[in-house]
């Protein structure tokens, strides 16, 4: 009885950290909080289908979350900045979208969110798709003017039409 209210409260605690951070280890520890926290919600069913869902959400979740920590690594061995605002290095804004992307759900990488959202009950759907885009798109606004506009418009776009 108590396993439900626990993973609702780290889901709160995971954006809340990653929305008000600063710091790129801090948004990263939020971000891998949330995932941790919604993957026993989508499982919870027991159903082959759910248990699918939570396999690919998991390691979906986990490549873009190490893309996060390379590139913020990377732009701090470059630059010397662990500052999310102060992303500079051209490689790494590269690989913070492409991260981005990943985590959204956008038009390259976007054959994972439908098959989760699939397998998972409809309120962890419904999460899924409204909760936990919060924190990656406040990073993508955090980060707006670093990162290359004619490739983010080219993925909105791409995203819409689809």
């Amino acid at each position: 009885p108590y396993a439900t209210p626990i993973m609702t409260f780290s889901l709160i605690l995971g954006t809340t950290i990653t929305i008000s951070s600063n710091h790129w280890v801090l948004a990263w520890t939020g971000l891998e909080i949330n995932t941790l926290a919604i993957i026993p919600l989508i499982a919870k069913s027991h159903h082959p289908r759910a248990v699918e869902a939570a396999t690919k959400y998991f390691l979906t979740q986990a490549a873009a979350s190490a893309l996060v920590l390379f590139s913020s690594m990377t732009n701090a061995w470059v630059t010397g900045q662990w500052d999310i605002t102060q992303m500079n290095h051209p490689t790494s804004c590269l690989l913070l979208t492409a991260a981005i992307a990943i985590k959204l759900g956008l038009v390259p990488f976007h054959f994972w969110f439908p098959e989760v959202l699939q397998g998972s009950p409809l309120m962890t759907a419904l999460l899924l798709s409204t909760l936990m885009k919060f924190p990656p798109l406040t990073l993508l606004l955090l980060t707006s003017k670093s990162l290359d506009p004619a490739l983010l418009t080219a993925m909105a776009l791409a995203s819409t039409a689809l």
